[in-house]
């Protein structure tokens, strides 16, 4: 019974993590006008760092860390913090927040090629279905966002969230593989400090801080959210669901991101929202459950119960 509830809360943890980073890509589009990408992300990792600061300090954690695991920390906070966010961010200067919903979805496939390539799984004829629907569904996204009619149109900022994608699912078995024996809180706030200090000096050359008084109380609410929950919140949960969870399960939450995304998008930005992108999504869902090999299984007990 204990085993179960800790799977649960871990899968709560996880689902949590989900639906703050679905709603960052509307509140990351909704500051994107008056901040630059590197400004931005230092205002969200300094937030951040003080709020996971604040919580270690009432939960009296220790700050210290082994000299042994600092190399671990930065290489967590490069790939997890500083890269992602940065291809994030790039990424939501030309295209808008639904898509980049809908894209990080396939971030699980990428999880599978790499079990796949360092790990020696085989892949098998479902899993294959599933990248070439998921690739389909990828498609449809990206020519659809104008009401377009089917026609290849991927841009610079479409394939930077597709490699954020792949830098994410680096990033998750890296912190799962990694076993840093200390709590996530720590960890996260280790790595949200590194993303800080890798991006300050671009703050100073693009002066970013002159724009912070054009921001108004709706696009402030925006950072701190995104500061708060998205690069707080958000990263703890995600490393405390991996302490009970495999990596691939965990990213299988992922799928319910776009969903997330989606809705922000329509009430918050009033993105329109076509229906070929919508089943595009839908295709990308399918294609990375498939890939995770759930699917398949699902559907071949229902047809057994009902030959029963």
């Amino acid at each position: 019974m204990t085993f179960f509830k800790s799977r649960l809360t871990a899968s709560m943890f996880a689902m949590m993590s989900i639906s703050f980073w679905g709603v960052s890509f509307v509140s990351t589009k909704a500051v994107l006008g008056k901040l630059d990408p590197y400004s931005l992300l230092v205002i969200r990792f300094g937030i951040g760092a003080i709020f996971l600061l604040l919580l270690l300090l009432l939960q009296r954690h220790r700050l210290f860390v082994s000299i042994k695991y600092i190399p671990h920390l930065v290489v967590l906070g490069i790939v997890g913090v500083f890269v992602h966010q940065l291809l994030q961010a790039t990424a939501l200067l030309t295209i808008d927040a639904s898509s980049a919903g809908w894209l990080i979805s396939i971030s699980p496939i990428f999880t599978v090629i790499l079990s796949i390539l360092f790990l020696h799984e085989k892949i098998s004829f479902s899993k294959g279905i599933g990248m070439v629907l998921a690739i389909l569904g990828v498609l449809l996204v990206t020519t659809a966002r104008n009401g377009q009619s089917f026609q290849i149109t991927l841009n610079l900022g479409f394939l930077l969230m597709i490699l954020s994608t792949l830098n994410w699912a680096v990033y998750s078995v890296l912190l799962k593989s990694l076993k840093i024996p200390y709590p996530p809180i720590v960890i996260t706030f280790y790595m949200s400090l590194c993303g800080l200090i890798l991006t300050t000096p671009f703050l100073f050359r693009n002066r970013g801080w002159e724009a912070l008084s054009l921001l108004t109380k709706s696009e402030w609410a925006h950072l701190l959210f995104l500061g708060v929950f998205v690069s707080g919140v958000a990263y703890w949960y995600w490393a405390k669901a991996l302490e009970v969870l495999e990596a691939v399960k965990v990213s299988m939450f992922l799928y319910l991101e776009p969903i997330a995304t989606l809705i922000a998008a329509v009430l918050l930005l009033q993105e329109k929202i076509f229906l070929l992108s919508v089943a595009g999504g839908i295709i990308i869902i399918i294609g990375v459950i498939i890939v995770n090999g759930q699917l398949v299984p699902m559907l071949l007990r229902f047809f057994k119960k009902k030959r029963l």
